[in-house]
């Protein structure tokens, strides 16, 4: 009978070894014997040999006939009566019928002890294989199953050829689905919705499927602020919206005197300088509040200038008065300045303020515009400052012939922040590998201590950056980069690793914005505990060290010296 090993994934053929109601002759036990040596091992799929359909192996029990493709078709003298497939380790009974060694045992044992054929009786005992019929079966011709295979062999070869098809399916490790070897590698890495996958940003892993959930998370991530479209990490979004951008709505700063205006960050000098005066009337309004029992008072202003509510109650008052009575009215006959209504105290103080307010006013106005004009002229003398300054650094950075050595100083100040499990990410000013050259940058990282990969550990990478010169280049960039973390002690032993540009990634090709937001290095640069085994760090200070080498397609080199790659590499990944 034949038998599924699930662990090998193999079949072996096993050959009939009962009684025959007696000793086996000489010539019975020598056939045997030659059976077990030949290689009469197909690739059986058990029971389930679907002509054109996948070669996935399932072991159903018991297992039944061949079910493949013959090709010329299989001759009713070789089909299995009770499974309707080419008989599998034939058996023969005294009646003179074949039938598959599992499928006549089976019937014997469910049916009872008689021939499905005739009828006849029959036992297990009474069986004998039929060596003959299988070699004859073993030797006709069949077609490979897979479909888009057109091969043909011999059934005793079926299953070596099944193990180097390249139209033979096995299941994604990942995905677990149904895929041909030869386009095993391509789905694994392209086309599998679960392969696995690592942020170039915080270096997490996830599958493809998650990609989406996890950018719209990653703390690390390059976005884009919805109201400056300034480039940012997702972490400083906020701090960013709340104090920096310069179009974040934002409320006045009366709001809590009762103006309702909302502008942008950079129109709120503007209307402070617009509505000063309704500014300085909702603060009248807001102490007139207080000053009136900490009731809310009508507006005095809708009422004029110079009468309120207190003034026409005193008249009120005094009218009434003189119509009191003859002698009143004789009082006010004699002395009319008595009965003109008399402002209060608190009333003359509100006019006062008022005036002080219109006064402060004009002189606040004043100020504002002595102001604006300071300030426009500071302005242009800051903007003619910063470019005189880019243009020194731009020279600056075409002076270093590719060799340049980043000062990251304060550095205790990062080792906080990530003991704190805080982001650090920092950039170089950008550098150029000659004159004309390439412009690059560096980019550091200190893994936080709950990193998902990776924890406590310096990452390293190399983004390249618009240059004046690269109109004039080849790209995408090519050469080798030496990165040091620089010892700053007598022994000098400096920390270094090498790497060679892949002109297939990103982070190579010609960058459409000012600095390439894909990076090239190494994720795993150096552990953290490192610096304290020597003097990396010194006088609050961390050097690292970049050189650059290109290649260029016409072989011209840059200025400078040149350095051969040397080292072993460690861990380069794309970021």
């Amino acid at each position: 009978m034949a038998c599924f090993d699930s662990n090998k994934g193999s079949l072996e053929e096993d050959s009939y070894e009962g009684p025959i109601g007696g000793e086996l002759s000489s010539c019975a036990l020598a056939m045997l014997e030659k059976e077990r040596e030949s290689p009469l091992s197909p690739s059986e799929s058990p029971g389930t040999y679907m002509s054109g359909s996948s070669t996935s192996l399932q072991a159903p029990s018991p297992v039944q006939g061949y079910d493949v493709e013959f090709d010329p078709a299989l001759e009713s003298k070789y089909e299995c009566p009770i499974c309707l497939m080419a008989l599998r380790n034939a058996i023969q009974t005294p009646c003179g019928h074949r039938f598959c060694k599992n499928c006549i045992e089976k019937s014997i044992r469910d049916t009872g002890q008689r021939c499905p054929v005739d009828n006849e009786m029959l036992s297990k005992d009474q069986l004998f294989p039929d060596n003959f019929a299988k070699r004859e079966i073993l030797s006709l011709s069949v077609r490979c199953p897979n479909s888009g295979c057109a091969e043909k062999m011999e059934l005793r070869h079926l299953e070596s050829h099944l193990a180097q098809c390249q139209f033979a399916t096995v299941p994604c490790q990942h995905c677990q689905q149904s895929v041909r070897k030869s386009l095993l590698d391509e789905h694994t890495a392209v086309e599998c919705q679960r392969r696995p996958m690592s942020c170039p940003d915080c270096v997490a892993s996830f599958v493809y499927e998650d990609r989406e959930l996890h950018e719209q998370q990653c703390p690390f991530a390059s976005v884009t602020c919805q109201y400056c479209d300034m480039d940012l990490i997702r972490d400083q979004m906020e701090s960013h919206c709340d104090t920096d951008c310069p179009k974040a709505p934002i409320a006045c700063n009366f709001s809590a005197f009762g103006c309702k205006e909302r502008m942008q960050r950079h129109n709120l000098a503007q209307h402070m300088q617009e509505f000063t005066q309704m500014h300085m009337r909702y603060m009248a309004d807001f102490l007139r509040g207080f000053s009136l029992n900490g009731t809310t008072p009508k507006s005095l202003w809708a009422l004029g200038p110079s009468v309120s509510s207190d003034e026409q109650g005193a008249e009120a008052s005094a009218s009434a008065a003189c119509s009191s009575g003859p002698r009143a009215a004789a009082r006010c006959s004699t002395n009319p300045a008595s009965c003109q209504p008399q402002p209060s105290e608190e009333m003359q103080r509100l006019r006062e303020i008022d005036k002080r307010l219109v006064q402060q006013d004009h002189q606040l106005r004043e100020v504002i515009i002595l102001k604006d004009t300071q300030g426009g002229q500071l302005a242009e003398l800051r903007r003619r400052v910063s470019m005189l300054e880019e243009t020194v650094k731009e020279l600056e950075s075409q002076q270093c012939h590719g060799i340049f050595i980043w000062r990251l100083k304060d550095f205790s100040a990062h080792l906080r922040s990530q003991e704190a499990n805080q982001p650090v990410v920092e950039h170089s000013p950008g550098f150029y590998t000659g004159r004309p050259g390439y412009k690059l940058c560096l980019r550091l990282h200190l893994q936080t201590p709950n990193a998902p990969r990776c924890s406590n550990y310096i990452s390293l990478f190399v983004h390249t950056m618009q240059g004046a010169f690269d109109g004039q280049l080849t790209w995408p960039f090519q050469g080798t980069i030496r990165l040091a973390i620089l010892d700053q002690g007598p022994e000098g032993q400096h920390h270094t690793e090498v790497m060679e540009t892949r002109p297939d990634l990103q982070a190579f090709q010609k960058p459409t914005i000012q600095r390439n937001p894909k990076g090239f290095g190494y994720v795993t640069f150096m552990p953290l505990h490192q610096l304290s085994q020597r003097a990396f760090v010194k006088d609050d200070t961390l050097l690292i060290r970049c050189e650059v080498t290109p290649r260029f397609d016409n072989m011209i080199q840059r200025e400078g010296p040149s350095v051969q790659p040397r080292g072993p590499e460690a861990s380069v990944s794309r970021d």
